[in-house]
């Protein structure tokens, strides 16, 4: 079911935007082919980073859980949360593993046999895959929005193209180190938000406030859907003068095509990480919003 719902989040026009694929990754990725044992680029590679799908580049494994399996193509022995999903081989006995942004396949799954403490080994094609090396933490970079429910927001970023990661909060209030309970009473006056913090080597801060502005209703005073209360504001915080010049850019281009944007832009102020309960919500539980859906408007 979850990869059913992960489809539905990619737009006609996301998928005319994948990754071109040669004719030997069309057969792994699309056809559910099996490269030749020992011959993918990625069996013996050792290097730090994150290995991301070959076709949508949404990231799969991080390096840290590739070990040698000893079969002939690269193992690991976790996924990223919420990035791998697993579907019974037509083959009757395996278990087959595919990119949950995209569906494209890569491998199979195998669980009992004691190479890791973690006993689960994914046996992917190097075909399916995409190697980014580690990068040091400045070459990041981060961005802050506040569109109602940060559940829902949370949910569109967190497969981005470009997105290293992302952190639901409180921001844009007068006290400090607030709490769900209290930033819910609209007398602390934050906002609900989401830190992101995105590689530029992938996407922009222009791309990512795009998406921002068309997974949520920017119409809407106060309020989003059924969540009523300047805590579910539309809002901006910019970190900086480009930021800011690109959101107001934005804002009006939405405003000459009629859309009566609420979105208030100001300076970024100190961002207060939420609850672990609310932490990446729709992934842990698989679910999807109830009142965020993608609407395109650029």
């Amino acid at each position: 079911m979850f990869l059913l719902y992960s489809l539905i989040w990619l737009t006609a026009t996301e998928m005319n935007t994948m990754n071109p694929l040669t004719a030997e990754e069309e057969y792994v990725i699309v056809h559910k082919g099996t490269e030749r044992p020992f011959s993918g680029k990625y069996n013996n590679h050792k290097e730090k980073g994150s290995y991301h799908c070959r076709r949508c580049d949404a990231p799969l494994y991080h390096s840290s859980a590739k070990f040698d399996g000893g079969c002939g193509w690269p193992s690991f022995d976790d996924e990223i949360s919420g990035a791998v999903s697993r579907l019974p081989d037509a083959d009757g006995h395996r278990t087959e593993i595919l990119c949950a942004r995209c569906g494209g396949h890569l491998g199979h799954v195998f669980l009992g046999e004691g190479f890791t403490d973690k006993n689960t080994r994914h046996c992917v094609n190097s075909l399916s895959l995409q190697f980014h090396a580690e990068k040091e933490k400045a070459a990041y970079e981060r961005a802050v929005f506040a569109g109602g429910c940060f559940w829902g927001v949370e949910y569109y970023f967190q497969k981005a193209k470009g997105v290293v990661s992302t952190k639901v909060g409180y921001t844009g209030g007068h006290s400090v180190n607030p709490n769900y309970e209290a930033v819910c009473s609209g007398q602390t006056g934050h906002a609900e938000a989401l830190e992101v913090i995105f590689d530029p080597d992938q996407t922009d801060y222009e791309s990512l406030a795009k998406l921002f502005f068309e997974t949520h209703d920017p119409t809407q005073y106060n309020r989003q859907g059924p969540d009523v209360g300047s805590q579910y504001r539309s809002a901006v915080f910019y970190l900086n003068e480009e930021q800011k010049k690109t959101a107001e850019k934005l804002m009006g281009t939405l405003k000459k095509k009629g859309f009566n944007v609420f979105t208030e832009l100001t300076p970024a102020t100190e961002f207060w990480p939420a609850e672990e309960f609310h932490q990446r919500y729709y992934e842990r539980r698989k679910g999807m919003p109830y009142c965020h859906v993608y609407t395109p408007r650029f």
